[in-house]
């Protein structure tokens, strides 16, 4: 039987007048909880609000509760006359420094990680796939790895920052990797690896808790769960969808590999660090690498093999009609960096790519 899974996102808080982010992420949360309750909640910086979905069986669960969950989340907003956005980095507004959400532990972190606290103005989207035991969501870990690049091409959504182009298309994911302990994580010869190395950085200061261990993939230190977390929040619910789907998928195909006793690739973290960078920069429409060979090969054929390697998880689960048809919408339409770009071409207007991207309220939500 497949396993749970669920979602985490987090959207800007945006003033719907000016376009511009806005720090009252507090009064959102604090309306939405009244639908939402504790699954709602803010974040770091006070432009940032997120929500997360229960634990859910099947791909139509997940993606009704995705649409509920938005749609809780932009009533919110709208009460307090505010707008959701769902892109990975801020289209428009004064960023630096970022007004910090009050509480210790965001102090504790503003003084660990000082300046980089001040460009955490991004949105992400994280996965949670139910695991046996850390053990082995470690052994999961290891067979990821190797798919990371191709999920961040498929899900690129943050192209503009602040008023400019970047040239990117995932520019979330060049602001998030001057961290200590973030992008893809090493290769793990066991579960005690895993927590003798977190240890090191926990007693170095590198990190301030195991909660503060940002690897794109990581066995999560309050759930019985592996997170896949190097996402951009998606445009749209169905993309989201999309998107767990595959990583649970993924994920289940390499727990009966490690399962069976079979070795995880093992890219270096240059190759997957060069990788990475190839797909933020021009997503899913550009010229990667198979971190496998080495070789040059587009991303459209990387997320092809990607299905076809995730197809009898897929297939188990009854989801690869509706998997497959939208990675083909996807690679039809382009990732949502691609559609940003086509809403600013049209007539130069940041405001209408950040209308474009605002999340809708009422039943079901965007989708």
């Amino acid at each position: 039987m497949a396993p749970r899974f669920g979602i985490e996102e987090e959207y800007f808080v945006v003033d719907p007048r000016s376009r511009q982010v806005v720090p009252r992420a507090g009064r959102v949360v604090a309306r939405a909880a009244g639908s939402l309750g504790e699954r709602a909640s803010t974040e770091l910086v006070c432009f940032l609000a997120e929500a997360k979905t229960p634990p859910c069986d099947d791909l139509d669960k997940l993606a009704e509760q995705i649409r509920a969950m938005r749609a809780a989340m932009a009533d919110a907003a709208r009460a307090e006359g505010l707008m959701l956005v769902a892109t990975g980095t801020p289209v428009l507004g004064d960023l630096l420094p970022p007004p910090i959400s009050p509480g210790p532990r965001y102090a504790d972190s503003l003084a660990t990680y000082r300046a980089l606290d001040d460009e955490q103005c991004i949105c992400s989207c994280h996965v949670h796939v139910e695991m046996p035991d850390r053990s082995r969501a470690v052994q999961v870990s290891n067979h990821l790895r190797p798919w990371l690049p191709t999920l961040l091409a498929m899900t690129a959504n943050s192209p503009f920052w602040a008023g400019r182009d970047t040239g990117h298309a995932c520019w979330r994911v060049m602001s998030w990797a001057r961290w200590p302990v973030a992008g893809p994580p090493p290769l793990f010869e066991s579960l005690a690896h895993y927590e003798e190395l977190v240890g090191t950085l926990l007693a170095c200061g590198a990190l301030m808790d195991a909660a503060t261990v940002f690897w794109d993939v990581r066995p999560s230190s309050r759930l019985p769960t592996l997170e896949v977390r190097l996402a951009d929040v998606a445009l749209t619910a169905e993309e989201a969808a999309l998107f767990a789907a595959l990583v649970r998928a993924l994920a289940q195909v390499a727990l009966a590999a490690a399962e069976d006793g079979a070795d995880p690739p093992a890219p270096s973290q240059e190759m997957l660090r060069a990788a990475y960078w190839l797909a933020a920069r021009d997503g899913l429409a550009g010229n990667g690498m198979d971190v496998r060979t080495g070789r040059p090969a587009r991303f459209t054929d990387l997320a092809a093999g990607l299905l076809d390697h995730a197809r009898p998880a897929l297939d188990d689960a009854g989801d690869f009609d509706r998997v497959a048809a939208g990675l083909d919408r996807l690679i039809a339409g382009g990732t949502g960096a691609d559609r940003q770009r086509r809403v600013h071409r049209r007539n130069g207007r940041l405001a209408d790519v950040v209308d474009a991207a605002a999340l809708s309220c009422g039943p079901g939500g965007r989708g």
